[in-house]
């Protein structure tokens, strides 16, 4: 069969001339022939049917530059008026009934004579626009293309939107309508393009197309363009597609069985969260729902990674703006959701977002409630000192829409913190971003009437670099700027925490461990000021009845005492932190809180709920118990009948080689002893043990020397033998009356009376030297002081130990006392450590025992030495506690 006879519509420079031609000199573009078609409209039908779908098509079009005349042809179109909207269902966009008078351009030929067949220059109109736009789509589906158009201006010319738009209106061809959608969906390709496509209306016919049912291909189509257009979400957006009737129809389409329109529907979802205006009727269309299951789904085992999430996320975050939506979320498991999110070590770049969102909770007791038995006040706790990020940048529209005519100008405003303006607006703490309510009272919240004197919440804070963690401040009415409370990221949950502080017993969540160790961290921890709202934490806390056996039980008190007073946080034990220079205003703070706990304690209930404890207690709360009390106790009459009288300090001794209830607790223990030691004992100040320097310095005459010179007077008549051959020599008489072992060794009825070179078996020259002095009636005169090793050095095996091992077995209590008092002066003395304690507590010797303890114990000594010879004392000791506890025992009750 023979081929096709070719046309001059073949040809795609004969379009281009035709095209050209028209653009140029008008739209009509050559004369009518007998089929009505002007040569314009054969080639933009070629074009479109074509060359433009051909392989390389569209590339050709534009390199041999079709894309200008075309856009040409698009604006001498706008400027021939834009269609009605009256147009009747089924036509194609027509223009306006006056540009009739511009039919002469659109034929130079006569009109035909058939005015059945012919068609109108309107009607001509209406499809060189179609076969223009068409062609516009199809060629803005290569990105080189859409550059181009974007370079030729053609963004800004679009006269086009507008019969697009008409288009969407007017037409019902389906593959016609995908054609404009496309074309809209190309053109929302950046943030200025998709606001201006929004305010020039194209969004919310695409929103009536939708609510009409179209045919699948048409839906997929509508989807992807408003997922495009929703992207950064704007007030015009969001207005068009509520207007429009969208929002229903896109909460069934999440549910679509084909997963390309059901991600792009959600995401649609999770863009319009971005303003406040249309989520009331989101949540009300079933938004809320449908979000919370989408993001539960992609957190399961089977879902996708945290990347798909964020969008989902934020979306929530931002629909607890509203109160509606707020008890959506909360009958749809949403608070259980978030929680998961904050527990969740990988989603912590959205925990600041979280808490935010959680403070539109504040005043709904049943879901405070629920968080708090989730574990939200450990969690809150631990942000407090969380490390800032970038924190998104929200606009104004995204505020709380509970209260639309209270909403603010647009200010130059950064941070996630923003979202906190809603709630202060919903909850009549400020009328606007920079001030508070005049109207606002505790009467109104009722929940905050114990908190008369905190200044009212922040209502908004002001710009500064998140990196950089700088406290933000807010002024209140009536308090000057010097008055102005810092504002950071951890304002969300510092609001939270007091929050829940309010409550008539927080003990349960707030002092606990976890929760107090945030506080203090961030009091003592944070670059500037750190926000009065902590401290009025901690101060009512400790002012409240309801939680002192709860700072008894979870070694609260000595927590706020090691860390404010001393300075020494659980991580700086035992290991010392390099941490910031102790501040007095933590001190003072944390005798503050003491005293609060004071008064507390030695009330009638603060007597009875201590004496219960200790007495009737478990016996992890008696020790807790006693340790605590000489922190929070300074009547004489309470500590003693507790700690003294009915056990309380031997029962917190022979806690100690027990396993630690806390990781601080010998620290604790430590502190508590040498407190009690000074409500004992008010005026003991000495630190160290007697240890004989005033029989030292200066030392007493020798008596021994002069029986080692070369002509001793009077002449030695004994000698004692060692084990090593070396012969010391002595006076019988004077070492016999030394003591009774040597009074029947040498006087006696035994071989040795007799004998002038004595044996001294297991005696080392060292070890003996300090023996042969005492018996010959040397005292202090620094002989004891030789077989003594330096500090660092182990007296185990020493000869040290040797000679007390010797003393004591040749009946010399007096050599045992000076020897023992020799090795406290070198070992406990100011050349002594911490380490040097254990050492000379595991001689065994009671009186050295004795000044072990009174050395851990002296009111002078280093609050960390001190735990950490108590450490030492406790693991030298082992399973053998009495002899340690005996010890302690002696020197805090003097």
């Amino acid at each position: 069969m023979a081929a096709g006879k070719p046309t001059r519509t073949d040809s795609l420079s004969f379009c281009l001339v035709q095209l050209t031609a028209a653009a140029g000199e008008g739209l009509g573009g050559g004369k009518v022939t007998a089929t009505n078609e002007t040569p314009l409209g054969r080639a933009l039908l070629a074009l479109r049917t074509r060359h433009v779908k051909a392989s390389g098509g569209i590339e050709r079009f534009r390199a041999r530059g079709g894309l200008r005349p075309l856009l040409a042809l698009l604006r001498r179109a706008a400027a021939a008026g834009p269609a009605p909207s009256q147009a009747g269902p089924g036509s194609a966009p027509s223009s306006v009934e006056s540009a009739a008078a511009a039919g002469s351009t659109l034929s130079s030929g006569p009109a035909p004579t058939n005015s059945a067949a012919a068609l109108s220059p309107p009607a001509r109109l209406r499809k060189t626009l179609d076969l223009a736009l068409s062609i516009l789509a199809n060629c803005c589906t290569e990105g080189a293309c859409r550059a181009e158009v974007r370079r030729l201006g053609g963004i800004l010319s679009l006269g086009a939107v507008p019969l697009l738009v008409e288009s969407l209106t007017a037409c019902q061809d389906s593959q016609c309508l995908q054609s404009v959608v496309r074309a809209l969906r190309n053109l929302a390709d950046s943030p200025q393009h998709r606001l201006a496509l929004a305010q020039q209306g194209a969004v919310r016919p695409l929103a009536e197309l939708l609510a009409s049912a179209p045919d699948p291909a048409l839906t997929l189509a509508l989807v992807r363009a408003l997922l495009e257009l929703s992207r950064g979400c704007s007030r015009a957006c969001a207005e068009q597609l509520s207007l429009g009737g969208g929002l229903g129809p896109l909460v069934s389409l999440a549910s679509h069985p084909k997963r390309v329109v059901r991600e792009a529907t959600i995401l649609i979802l999770a863009n319009l969260c971005a303003q406040g205006l249309v989520r009331p009727a989101l949540g009300n269309a079933g938004g809320v729902e449908v979000l919370l299951s989408e993001l539960r789904w992609r957190r399961g085992p089977s879902g996708s990674g945290p990347a798909s999430q964020q969008p989902l996320v934020r979306a929530v975050c931002l629909l607890c703006r509203e109160a509606i939506n707020r008890a959506r979320l909360r009958d749809a498991g949403g608070l259980e959701l978030l929680m998961g999110l904050l527990q969740d070590p990988r989603s912590s770049a959205w925990h600041p977002h979280v808490v935010a969102a959680l403070v539109g909770f504040l005043y709904d007791t049943g879901a405070l409630g629920r968080l708090q038995a989730l574990g939200l006040v450990p969690l809150l706790a631990g942000q407090l000192c969380g490390e800032a990020g970038d924190e998104e940048e929200e606009g104004r529209e995204a505020a709380s829409w509970d209260f639309p005519e209270e909403r603010t100008p647009e200010r130059t405003e950064t941070g996630s913190f923003r979202s906190l303006r809603s709630w202060l607006i919903s909850e009549g703490y400020a009328a606007g971003p920079g001030d508070i309510s005049p109207d606002w009272s505790p009467e109104r919240c009722p929940s905050l009437q114990s908190e008369l004197s905190e200044p009212a919440e922040p209502a908004s804070p002001a710009p500064c670099p998140t990196s950089q963690r700088t406290p933000r401040t807010l002024r209140t009415p009536g308090r000057s700027p010097s008055t102005e409370e810092p504002w950071g990221r951890e304002g969300p949950a510092l609001l939270l925490l007091s929050r829940f502080s309010q409550a008539p017993d927080p003990s349960g969540a707030l002092v606990t461990s976890p929760a107090l160790c945030g506080l203090l961290a961030y009091v003592t921890g944070a670059p500037g000021p750190p926000c009065p709202r902590a401290l009025r934490i901690l101060a009512r806390l400790t002012c409240n009845p309801a939680c002192l056996e709860a700072f008894v039980r979870s070694y609260g008190a000595a927590l706020l005492r090691a860390w404010l007073v001393l300075g020494v946080a659980p991580d700086d034990w035992p290991a010392l932190r390099a941490r910031p220079a102790q501040c007095s205003q933590h001190r003072e703070l944390g005798e503050m809180l003491l005293q609060n706990l004071t008064v507390q304690a030695e009330s009638p209930f603060g007597v009875g709920a201590l004496t219960h404890l200790l007495l009737s207690g478990s016996p992890e709360d008696r020790v807790a118990c006693a340790l605590t009390l000489p922190f929070i106790c300074r009547k004489p009459s309470l500590w003693r009948r507790l700690l003294l009288d009915q056990g309380g300090l031997r029962l917190l001794l022979s806690a100690l080689t027990r396993p630690a209830p806390h990781p601080l607790f010998l620290f604790f223990a430590a502190d508590s002893l040498s407190c009690l030691q000074g409500l004992v004992s008010p005026a003991a100040s000495l630190a160290l043990p007697p240890a004989i320097p005033l029989k030292l310095d200066p030392p007493s005459p020798c008596l021994y020397e002069h029986l080692l010179g070369p002509a001793p007077i009077p002449a030695p008549d004994l000698h004692f033998l060692l084990d090593s051959g070396l012969q010391l020599p002595a006076q019988r008489a004077a070492s016999a009356t030394a003591s009774p072992f040597f009074r029947a060794l040498l006087a006696g009825s035994f071989a040795e009376a007799q004998m002038d070179l004595v044996p001294l078996r297991g005696l080392s020259p060292s070890a003996a030297w300090p023996i042969l002095h005492h018996l010959h009636g040397c005292r202090g005169c620094g002989a004891a002081l030789g077989p003594v090793p330096p500090p660092g050095q182990p007296l185990l095996g020493s000869e040290a130990e040797e000679a007390l091992e010797a003393a004591g077995r040749f009946l010399l209590p007096g050599l045992e006392e000076e020897l023992e008092e020799a090795v406290g002066y070198i070992h406990l003395g100011p050349q002594g450590g911490p380490e040097s304690v254990s050492e000379v507590f595991r001689l065994g010797r009671p009186r050295l025992a004795v000044h072990c303890a009174r050395w851990t114990l002296g009111p002078g000594q280093c609050p960390r030495k001190r735990a950490l010879a108590l450490m030492g004392l406790v693991e030298a000791a082992g399973e053998e506690a009495g002899p340690l506890t005996e010890a302690l025992l002696a020197v805090v009750t003097g």
